[in-house]
């Protein structure tokens, strides 16, 4: 299927790091972002003033905290408009009553502003700074910040993100749930299983026999995100028709409405979409090793009922005292890490050096680097290794090293 993309949604962005000025009531009352100039890229330059409906964001990292939003406005204009001896300044005001938004944040911390397609408003989202969200946005929009210059750009099709299961992971953070066209094999879906959700390996299979996807032999970092895109995609709509279909019954029993109904099946709809995606991503792992005939365990036992999710070769070889441990290899499995990925440091103690492989993108410097302390390598599908730093991608591992490695030690 055809994917979207991000150009498909907004004309353009622009980032820079705050100020002091720009966020503390002590030091200015102008309720202004200072700097923006460049944000006339995908601003532009007109002749009046422009008052934008704007959703405002503060993120954070923090698993426990929920982002904090509000509805107000901002304005942009030429300063200098009614003075034509002097050139343009284009000035860009916020609403004083997103205060409560906007000082979240401190001298140092993201601001970074998306404009809608077809004068829906914009995003303001402020974040700290040097974390893992901060990374992820940057990387969504294409900008790339150097020292305290703005970075801005009109959203071109050709160099737009595709709209596929990592680039959503970033949206769901904003509560943005954006359309695509129905995937091609939604109709064989629906008439083989129904308004129901198959099995979640039925379900896996389906997407792979279904998926344009690349060789799992040749590129298995390709095929491995092909398939996650394209379930995901099947599952959303799918998912669609599901949810219509139970709303159009109600939840009403003659004068009584049943709101514990409701409820009940409002939560079950969030929490499958947790747990199916990362089923999908382990069935989907395991197809890639398949392919490739390499022996291993899934959902493996080795101390205390605690295991990792794939163990190479297997757990006879894990409880064999006789067995050289070097030939020993785990690999954890995570559509994303945040703080979870310490978990897997309490899995297969006989192996010092532990994988895990995810599906997020632009994981912070400071969480790599803890990582790297712990003896944890990184295994990253290489499509989303754009989203990490230069740095970081020295050292992360893909899809396709991770395969080599186990079957070197397999032989």
């Amino acid at each position: 299927m055809k994917f979207g993309i991000l150009a498909d949604f907004f004309e353009g962005a622009g980032a820079k790091y705050l100020t002091e000025v720009e966020i503390n009531n002590a030091r200015s009352n102008q309720h202004e972002f200072q700097g923006v100039s460049a944000f006339r890229q995908f601003l532009g330059t007109p002749e009046e003033k422009i008052t934008y409906p704007a959703t405002f964001f503060w993120l954070t990292d923090e698993e426990d905290e929920e982002p904090v939003s509000m509805q107000a406005f901002c304005t942009w204009s030429d300063v200098r408009r009614n003075n034509p001896d002097r050139s343009a300044e284009f000035h860009l005001y916020y609403a004083a009553e997103s205060e409560a938004v906007v000082h979240q944040a401190q001298a140092g911390d993201l601001l970074l502003i998306a404009r809608k397609k077809n004068d829906d408003g914009l995003l303001v989202i402020l974040c700290p700074a040097d974390t893992t969200i901060t990374q992820q946005l940057l990387w969504l929009f294409g900008l790339d910040l150097v020292g305290t210059r703005a970075s801005a750009k009109v959203l071109a099709p050709d160099e737009s993100i595709r709209l596929g299961f990592a680039a959503r992971a970033v949206l769901d953070t904003l509560g943005i749930d954006l359309e695509e066209p129905e995937p091609d094999a939604l109709e064989i879906l629906l008439d083989r299983y129904g308004l129901g959700f198959p099995p979640t390996a039925e379900f896996s299979q389906f997407a792979r026999d279904t998926a344009e996807a690349a060789d799992p032999v040749d590129d298995p970092d390709q095929a491995l995100v092909d398939w996650m895109d394209h379930e995901e995609a099947l599952f959303r709509h799918l998912e669609r028709h599901i949810v219509a279909d139970r709303l159009k019954k109600g939840f009403a029993d003659k004068a009584d409405v049943d709101v514990d109904g409701f409820l009940k099946f409002s939560l079950g709809v969030q929490n499958r979409r947790k747990s199916r995606a990362g089923w999908a991503f382990g069935h989907h792992i395991e197809a890639v090793f398949h392919a490739h005939a390499i022996q291993h365990k899934r959902e493996a036992t080795t101390e205390k009922r605690n295991g990792p999710d794939f163990l190479f070769p297997g757990e006879a070889e894990y409880h064999d005292a006789s067995f050289n441990t070097a030939l020993l290899t785990m690999l954890g499995a995570k559509t994303s890490c945040k703080d979870r990925w310490r978990q897997v440091l309490a899995e297969a103690h006989k192996i010092e050096e532990k994988h895990l492989v995810t599906l997020q993108p632009g994981i912070s410097e400071a969480q790599t680097a803890e990582m790297q302390a712990e003896r944890l390598q990184l295994v990253v599908p290489r499509p989303i290794y754009g989203s990490y730093l230069p740095a970081q991608q020295d050292w992360l591992m893909d899809v396709s090293g991770f395969v080599d490695l186990v079957k070197a030690r397999q032989g």
